[in-house]
Formats: structure tokens, C-alpha cells, sequence
């Protein structure tokens, strides 16, 4: 049978389509004249409505580079790690167009980065910044397809599927006393002064790194001044309020060594040694983009803790403060748990209460009912050392 409108029947009997409509080329075979004929409608309707698929098209390269630059003109904090979770995915399948995009298609991606060895949690946060990038461009970027109209660049965003979580999440790794010896010596002076910090606020790692001194609120308590930094809520997971970091004396001494070094930024760090003093200057002070870096890992290493994260320093303040006894909602309100009747402003009296209770963590002297995990860790420490007393460093006092 002959071609009409694009629609035919092939030697052997199956009906096809095969037309040009608007520069695009649409091709399909299908098992009647009717479903053939009512495809080829409905896609020329389409193409009429959003112009042909080659005018929309960007790949998924384009558009993450174009995600981040939206993203860095926004100033949004947590630029560093979206371009850390878009690079793998765009190495992988940066080639594929949007409208290319599904769980088969994002396969090849997942299977890489478990083969590597990363977390089912890793991999997701990856998915979830490809599903917020392709949000953006059905429901915000847009394309001129002529005649004065606009259309977005993608028509339906894809269901991407998550992977599980309850059977590979990794566990909380929060550390001793003597673990906390072990480690500060092995790290680079900034990066062991932003770690005790850390140790003594349970401030997320991206917040101790974006710390800036406007935010720096002194607190007049009566018998001692504690600073109080303002965290604006775009810092704060979930973004709904400003969260509040308390200075037990601890953290304050830090803020007070390090007062000088920068007019911008709380924490930052420079080289400490040069080859040639006299023809090379010193470093000025400079930002910290992320705490888990190098360093990070090669003092982990050094002390024998295998994979700890640099969150976990905050799973230890959890700990700590349980151990000694400190209320639930005070621990709330020092790790920035959402609960409910939670105030979205510290009083007085509750930045009293938080200092207080910050306290009784920055030593082992607060510790009334050790947890059965620590119980377990510091078992575990001295059996090892008993067998392998090379196998474990001596503890060393942090400066």
C-alpha cells in the first residue's frame, strides 16, 4: 500500500510511519492504520504546540553547567557540593539530551558509583540534584521556537527511583576520648581548631565553614561574655529559620585565637611553611572550602579510624551530651532538631542553658552514664591494645 499523510504498510504487512513535519523526522511501527495514523496526529500536534524536539534540546552537560551558574550567581552556599554530586552523573551520561532522561538511561551512572564502592545515600543525593536540575528546566527555562512564543526546554520531568536505604545506610561512627587524643595532633592546625570547634558547638560542617564574623553576636551572661553566632537560614538544613551555634569556653577560646586572621570568614587557613622565606612571603589567610578534604583523610588514616566522616563529629556531641545527662530538648536545640513548639529565636536564659550544657562535653569529666557504645568502643580499644600495643598510637594531649 502506498504512503499517505506519512502512514504505510511494509512488505510484510506491518503499518509504519515515516514523515518530515517541521524539520523533525517522526518514525514508528505499530500493529493497525488507526494507532499508526492517531501517533502521528498527536505528535504533529505536539511538534505545532512546542516546536520541534531539536529546538528544545540541550544535553545533560549544558544544562548542569548552566544550573551552576544560576546557582553561583545566587550566592547559594551549597554550590561546591552540587558541582561535587552533578561531576560523576555528567561523566557518565553528560552526552544524553533531557527528554533522554529515566532511570534506564541513569543506569549506567548508578552501577559505576556502587562498583566504586559509594553509599546508596551518595548516589541519591546525586539523583535528587538531577531531579531539581531538570524541575528547572520544565517549569523555568525556556526556548523562543518563533512566532513570538516560548516553550519550556522540558515537557515532563521523569519519576527517577531512589535506592534503598535501610539495609545500607552507613552508621553513625562517633569517637572517644581517646580516639579525639589520637586524631587533633594528626591534623593541619585550622583543620584540627575547626574539628575541636565542631567537638564543642555540634555545628554541621558546612556551617563551621561558612562561619563569618557579621553573623557574631556577644552575649552579655552576667559573670562571662559568650558569643552567639546568627546563622542565616540558608545555611540550615531545611532552610525554614536561622539556626544559632553557642559558645561553650572552649569554642570561645578558639573564636578568640583566630579573632585576627581574617575580616570575613571565622575560619580559614594559609601555608604555614615556605621554601624561602625571603623571596616567597607568607600566605595571607584564606576561606576553607570544605573540611573533608586531603588532610582530613590522611590524619583519619594515620589514627586508625578507618572511615570517619567529618560528621560524625557531630554524632559524638549527640553522645557526649547524653552521656551527661543533658535534657532532649536542650540536645535539640544545640543540633538544630526540629521539635515541635521549638522557638525560632534563643532567649537569655536559653543561651544560659545551651553554654551550660556545652559544658559538661569539653572534657570527660561530664560523663555520668556512658553509653553502651562507648562501653563497647573503650572494650574494644583495650583489647587491642593488649594484643597489639604497636597496633594503636599512644594517646597525645591536644594542645
Amino acid at each position: 500500500m502506498g504512503r499517505q499523510n506519512g502512514v504505510y504498510q511494509d512488505a510484510k504487512g506491518r503499518w509504519r510511519v515515516d514523515k518530515l513535519h517541521r524539520g523533525e523526522r517522526l518514525q514508528g511501527r505499530f500493529g493497525s492504520h488507526q494507532e499508526a495514523e492517531a501517533w502521528l496526529i498527536a505528535k504533529c500536534a505536539q511538534i505545532d504546540a512546542y516546536g520541534p524536539v531539536s529546538a528544545r534540546s540541550m544535553t545533560l552537560a549544558e544544562a548542569a553547567t548552566r544550573y551552576l551558574l544560576e546557582e553561583e550567581r545566587a550566592g547559594k552556599p551549597w554550590l561546591s557540593t552540587e558541582s561535587y554530586l552533578l561531576e560523576p552523573v555528567v561523566e557518565c551520561v553528560g552526552h544524553l539530551q533531557l527528554d533522554q532522561l529515566h532511570d534506564g538511561t541513569l543506569r549506567p551512572f548508578v552501577d559505576k558509583r556502587l562498583a566504586e564502592g559509594r553509599s546508596h545515600k551518595t548516589v541519591n543525593l546525586s539523583l535528587g540534584v538531577v531531579r531539581h536540575m531538570l524541575n528547572r528546566a520544565c517549569r523555568k527555562w525556556r526556548v523562543d521556537v518563533g512566532g513570538g512564543r516560548t516553550v519550556p526546554v522540558l515537557l515532563q520531568v521523569p519519576l527517577l527511583t531512589m535506592l534503598p536505604l535501610n539495609d545500607h545506610q552507613r552508621k553513625p561512627q562517633p569517637i572517644s576520648w581517646d580516639e579525639q587524643r589520637r586524631l587533633m595532633p594528626l591534623l593541619p592546625a585550622h583543620l584540627a581548631r575547626m574539628s575541636l570547634f565542631t567537638l564543642n558547638t555540634g555545628a554541621r560542617d558546612n556551617v563551621v565553614v561558612s562561619l563569618r564574623w557579621a553573623w557574631e553576636i556577644q552575649v552579655d551572661l552576667g559573670d562571662i561574655q559568650c558569643s552567639v553566632f546568627e546563622v542565616p537560614k540558608e545555611y540550615v538544613k531545611g532552610r525554614k529559620s536561622e539556626g544559632y551555634v553557642v559558645c561553650n569556653s572552649v569554642a570561645q577560646a578558639i573564636i578568640e585565637q583566630v579573632r585576627k586572621h581574617h575580616e570575613e570568614f571565622v575560619f580559614v587557613w594559609r601555608r604555614e611553611r615556605v621554601k624561602n622565606v625571603d623571596k616567597e612571603p607568607a600566605m595571607k589567610y584564606q576561606p576553607t572550602e570544605s573540611m573533608n578534604n586531603t588532610a582530613w583523610q590522611t590524619a583519619r588514616r594515620k589514627a586508625g579510624l578507618g572511615d570517619l566522616h567529618v560528621h560524625d563529629l557531630r554524632h559524638t556531641v549527640g553522645m557526649r551530651l547524653r552521656e551527661a545527662g543533658v535534657k532532649e530538648d536542650t540536645r535539640a536545640d544545640i543540633l538544630w532538631h526540629v521539635r515541635p513548639g521549638m522557638t525560632a529565636h534563643y532567649s537569655e536564659a536559653q543561651i544560659r542553658e545551651i553554654r551550660a550544657a556545652l559544658e559538661l562535653i569539653k572534657d570527660e569529666t561530664g560523663r555520668q552514664n556512658r553509653s553502651l557504645r562507648s562501653l563497647a568502643k573503650e572494650a574494644r580499644e583495650g583489647h587491642a591494645a593488649a594484643v597489639s600495643p604497636f597496633g594503636v598510637p599512644s594517646p597525645r594531649k591536644t594542645a
